[in-house]
């Protein structure tokens, strides 16, 4: 057991310690607030305090965990060989930085209590990030920091057992529509031809009508391919289904329909079933209630997975809504439009509410990227930084997880990257 030391046990000390010592290392670890005990320790040990007492591996303290609130904090980032770091520490420290403190600052989303440009949906957007700003968000930092800490330990105590642990690879499905032309019923079918035509879409019209006359298959029902190949693979796949009202009339459909309930029943035989829950559940906990019931009682399953409609991340309320209701976890945590890991993180970790200092049951799943991410501009090396972000979190034995869309699995020629990749996500690390 590595046993901890600093004067003060904080809620914000255990919580940080606890992800990177075990959550992402696999490390037994203790605390401790008393010298006599401490020193007595013949295992490995650590000190976490403004100045060492002896032979202990030292990081020094750089103030924020014994700290309470949020206020505006200097942050200068800095190189450390491969990444980037900040709260920089004193030399008598084994570490140039202080890694607990940096990364409780990314996990907590301290950022995002502070004010903020919100964009258009009222999310934090990429472009106010620390990660965004230095360029080190396509870096999971505080694995790689854990990392170098571990090394770090090792060289001081032979006897450190390296973690054992090994990568994962979950795929997330967004399903705000699970058709496109059917079960919309006959005002929602009006809806759509009618903006069809009048954007002169006239080759969407005749597909409608194809699948509606039955002579056609709707696009969107790509479901048994999806259950075929996860049969044949050991990665996790958790789509996410839209239960509430869908923000267009024309893609909105009822929930209640026979159909759509076999659907959800058929695909949470094979694979995890999600709730993405709706605006108004959002802003309305009845109706957030309502949804989570739902799904319930058509799986016949306690609901476990969630997402926000359009990824909407409001701290600390929603998350908190979540704990209320509970939610085991979170799959919000992700930019819709830019790629990369929000929280600096490919490791689950708890929601810290930063309001309370508490550290709460809901487990947040930071995810890498969302297809939607993948703009044009991204188009020509699209694969390459895929590739080489999932070669980093599997490297550093984290979770990669990519937000498909359910449009991305249809037959349009430009969908061809992702039905690909969404195969190769399976049979991926196998």
């Amino acid at each position: 057991m590595l046993l901890i030391f600093s004067q003060q046990i904080t809620p914000r000390l255990d919580f940080i310690f606890k992800h990177v010592c075990t959550r992402i290392l696999e490390l037994e670890i203790g605390f401790t607030s008393v010298i006599e005990e401490f020193i007595a320790h013949q295992g490995p040990k650590l000190s976490y305090a403004k100045q060492p007492m002896g032979n202990e591996m030292f990081v020094q303290s750089y103030g924020l965990l014994e700290q309470s609130g949020v206020e505006d904090l200097e942050v200068q980032v800095k190189p450390w060989d491969e990444t980037f770091s900040f709260f920089q520490v004193g030399e008598k420290s084994d570490l140039p930085f202080d890694i607990f403190s940096a990364a409780f600052y990314l996990l907590s989303r301290y950022e995002e209590y502070l004010p903020h440009v919100k964009d258009s949906l009222g999310r934090f957007p990429a472009t106010e990030s620390l990660g965004y700003r230095e360029g080190f968000l396509l870096q999971p930092v505080v694995d790689i920091w854990a990392y170098k800490f571990m090394t770090v330990l090792q060289q001081k105590f032979s006897d450190v057992p390296f973690p054992k642990k090994n990568g994962k690879i979950h795929s997330l499905i967004k399903i705000e529509q699970p058709y496109l032309y059917i079960q919309k019923g006959f005002v929602r079918s009006l809806a759509g031809y009618l903006k069809d035509i009048g954007k002169f879409k006239f080759k969407s019209a005749f597909k409608r009508s194809r699948v509606l006359l039955g002579i056609g298959k709707d696009p969107y029902s790509v479901y048994d391919w999806i259950v075929s190949v996860s049969k044949q693979s050991k990665n996790s796949i958790t789509a996410f289904f839209l239960l509430g009202d869908h923000p267009s009339l024309k893609d909105g459909f009822n929930s209640r329909r026979k159909k759509f309930k076999l659907l959800l029943k058929y695909f949470n035989d094979y694979n995890e079933v999600g709730l993405l829950f709706s605006y108004q559940a959002l802003n309305d906990t009845e109706i957030l209630k309502l949804e989570k019931r739902q799904l319930e009682e058509t799986t016949l399953r306690t609901l476990r997975s969630s997402m926000n409609s359009d990824y909407l991340v409001v701290l600390p309320e929603l998350y908190r809504m979540l704990v209320e209701q509970e939610i085991e976890r979170d799959f919000s945590m992700v930019y819709e439009d830019t790629p990369g890991f929000r929280a600096g993180t490919c490791t689950p970790f708890l929601f810290y509410d930063l309001d309370y200092e508490i550290k709460t049951p809901l487990v947040i799943h930071p995810v890498a990227f969302t297809t939607e991410g993948f703009n044009n501009k991204y188009e020509s090396d699209s694969l390459q930084r895929i590739s080489a972000m999932q070669q980093l979190v599997l490297g550093l034995n984290g979770t990669f997880s990519i937000f498909f869309n359910i449009r991305d699995f249809t037959d349009e020629k430009s969908n061809a990257i992702w039905r690909n990749l969404f195969e190769q996500q399976l049979h991926a690390h196998e």
